[in-house]
């Protein structure tokens, strides 16, 4: 018996489906997947994170984006980052206003259910956003977080902190938080 085919979807056809739903989808080589609730301490985790940066980035020419804003990666995938930060006017993909094209820095916050692609596929395609010198993970179930900076077109240096008292020093948007703050609030016995 021969097999019907799954036709996959062009850049288009996603973005025509997704400014039309109720619902954020994500895209990835022509299938959209949709997107889940997040957990108390993700949502608190980016919560403080928010708040810390748009405090931190007050007078300054960069701006601080919720999840609500989708970045384009590339004619592959479209996503929508925890966080997202621009410095400058930011980079639109067209005069809807709803696609960016160049976030300086991106932060996920880690649940069971996306560690693995947010590790893997999702920041190897991040990496090829020219604009992007940051990507942040934070996890939701420890205290711990890992920024990645970009060193060069083919390296990413990691600095990997799990102290309260350690601060994430974003030298692209020159700001630093303790990562006390990022994680103020959040009990991790939820």
């Amino acid at each position: 018996m021969a097999s019907n085919p799954v036709s996959k979807l062009t850049e288009e056809q996603y973005l025509a489906m997704e400014r039309a739903a109720e619902f954020k989808s994500e895209f990835l080589d022509g299938v959209m997947y949709a997107m889940s609730g997040g957990s108390l301490q993700h949502s608190a985790l980016q919560r403080n994170i928010i708040s810390q940066l748009d405090a931190k980035l007050q007078g300054s020419q960069c701006q601080v984006y919720t999840s609500d804003l989708r970045v384009r990666v590339s004619g592959r995938m479209y996503a929508y980052p925890d966080i997202s930060v621009v410095c400058g006017k930011p980079a639109l993909a067209d005069s809807q206003n709803d696609v960016l094209l160049n976030p300086i820095v991106i932060f996920e916050v880690l649940s069971p259910s996306t560690e693995h692609y947010d590790r893997g596929v999702k920041f190897h395609l991040y990496r090829t956003i020219e604009s992007l010198q940051e990507y942040i993970l934070v996890n939701q179930d420890k205290i711990m977080v890992e920024q990645y900076v970009r060193g060069d077109a083919k390296t990413w240096i990691l600095h990997d902190l799990q102290n309260p008292d350690d601060e994430l020093r974003m030298e692209s948007i020159h700001a630093a938080l303790p990562l006390r703050r990022i994680y103020d609030g959040v009990d991790f016995a939820s």
